[in-house]
């Protein structure tokens, strides 16, 4: 695999230097001719002519608003203009060098090789200085970043726990993530995706407890793009997962800081997208996906509990509809007479089977959930609340369905929202429709085809290498401590073993 992408990267090394060998000259008139045909007729793409000490032509270029203004002026160009001592027998490396290192008071200067390079930093930014008589392309960081100040996510809503989330800018998250995690072995590495937008991302992981093949694997996917714009990392995780028709999710996404912090410690690596507060953490497991942040913050007796709780709330998410269509449509005989009778009276004069009656009240219900997420806060709210209730009454009022089929659905809908991570309750609500279409069919015997259907695909689907349903299968009892319950933090001394880490010990005691 690792020859298609050495081909690849040979094919642009070869196109940048031809883009150097044709374009770049001496003649400042050329080197400005050719950077406006390169931009076009951008309004905002801003020239400024000087001469350095009086002397010497130059001109210098930047996106207006994306370059700090007064900085350029302060430390670029009033420092050129008036430097006053050329001398005319340095050679035009030596007059740069002397330029960047003594007269200009930026921090971080580069020298691109190609048009191509320097017309990119100049769109991300970073402003563009080019001299007469000297072939180089100078590039000053005078980036400015004007980002939504740091908060609370919204996504992840914890009980405790720190309350600062990412934002928008790719250098704030690693920021964040930098603050908590002081470790000199904390690497980023920084790249580009899109052909057009040329969106900035970064790897980070931890080296010496990250297995380095993950970390190939990661940067040898995300090279291997090929696409015009990329704007989130959802368009990232279809493109890098390894099962495109699994409903499952096999990357693991967070806005919080410290979520990544234990993902990074875990031997997980971690993709950070410009422009998106949303991060990808892989490989992921199906345990990795019913933990909550403040697991660890709690104390291991109410930690265990919740934990336990929410696979309960899992399994009613997914089966609690299909029982019921499958006990009152088939197997009468398994319920208790006294409930039967109470079941029965209340669908006396439903027209519907009971997997119609379902079907049209989960509809029902994700539909609201839809609207509510779609309109303004105030007003989605109120839709969720108040639609249900007046839907649920008018509709058992009206004899269209039973009061009983009312409580399995809200019941449902409730134990969905008990899940940590949203994009695995999405993937439950659409397996609650199969395995409601099964026991429409078959009654018990479709659920439990429905569920050793589930578990073979999960048994089978992989993320980056690591087994999804690691530590249940395969089965490794030393891990189950911090499984469906979290023991206490004392006796956690070794890491995960999905992914293969090189550091397994936490602690030792």
């Amino acid at each position: 695999m690792y020859r298609r992408l050495l081909k690849r990267l040979n094919e642009q090394k070869q196109r940048a230097s031809d883009e150097y060998e044709i374009k770049r000259s001496k003649s400042l008139t050329k080197m400005v001719e050719t950077i406006n045909n390169i931009v076009g007729e951008s309004d905002d793409i801003v020239q400024r002519d000087f001469k350095i000490g009086g002397q010497l032509k130059a001109s210098l270029f930047f996106v207006d608003g994306l370059a700090f203004d007064s900085g350029i002026e302060d430390r670029i160009i009033k420092p050129l203009i008036y430097f006053a001592d050329i001398n005319k027998e340095l050679t035009s490396h030596q007059l740069v060098e002397h330029l960047l290192t003594e007269v200009v008071t930026f921090i971080e200067v580069s020298e691109k090789e190609t048009f191509d390079e320097a017309i990119l930093s100049l769109m991300s930014g970073e402003t563009l200085l080019v001299i007469d008589g000297i072939d180089k392309l100078i590039l000053f960081e005078t980036r400015q970043y004007n980002q939504r100040s740091i908060e609370e996510p919204e996504s992840e809503v914890i009980v405790r726990g720190p309350r600062d989330g990412f934002n928008e800018v790719l250098h704030t998250n690693v920021m964040l993530i930098r603050r908590r995690l002081r470790d000199p072995n904390l690497t980023v590495q920084f790249g580009q995706l899109g052909r057009r937008s040329k969106t900035d991302f970064a790897i980070v992981y931890l080296k010496g407890i990250t297995n380095q093949d993950l970390v190939e694997e990661v940067r040898y996917r995300l090279s291997c793009l090929d696409m015009d714009i990329t704007m989130e990392t959802g368009v990232i995780e279809q493109y890098i997962e390894e099962n495109v028709l699994s409903p499952f999710p096999q990357l693991l996404r967070t806005e919080r800081p410290d979520k990544t912090i234990i993902a990074l410690t875990s031997g997980k690596v971690v993709v950070v997208l410009d422009g998106t507060p949303f991060i990808l953490m892989a490989p992921v497991t199906f345990s990795d996906l019913m933990r909550a942040t403040e697991d660890n913050y709690d104390r291991w007796h109410i930690s265990s509990f919740v934990r336990l709780l929410r696979y309960f709330a899992a399994a009613i998410a997914v089966f609690l509809p299909g029982l019921y269509i499958a006990i009152v449509s088939y197997h009468q005989g398994m319920i208790p007479t006294v409930i039967a009778l109470s079941i029965a009276s209340t669908r006396e004069g439903v027209p519907f089977p009971a997997f119609i009656e379902a079907f049209l009240m989960e509809i029902t219900f994700e539909l609201l959930r839809e609207a509510g997420i779609r309109l303004p806060r105030p007003i989605g709210q109120t839709i969720g609340i108040v639609g249900g209730l007046v839907i649920g009454d008018a509709a058992v009022r009206a004899g269209i369905v039973s009061p009983v089929m009312v409580i399995v659905v809200a019941v449902t809908a409730i134990a969905s929202f008990a899940i940590p991570a949203y994009n695995v309750s999405i993937t439950f609500r659409i397996l609650r429709f199969l395995v409601m279409i099964s026991a429409a069919f078959l009654g018990l015997f479709g659920i439990v085809i429905s569920y050793i259907l589930i578990n073979i695909h999960l048994v089978g689907l992989r993320s980056f290498g690591s087994y999804y349903t690691s530590p249940f299968a395969p089965y490794k009892f030393g891990e189950w401590l911090d499984l469906m319950i979290r023991g206490p933090l004392i006796l956690l001394k070794n890491r995960p073993a999905e992914p293969g880490v090189l550091d397994k010990k936490k602690k030792d005691m």
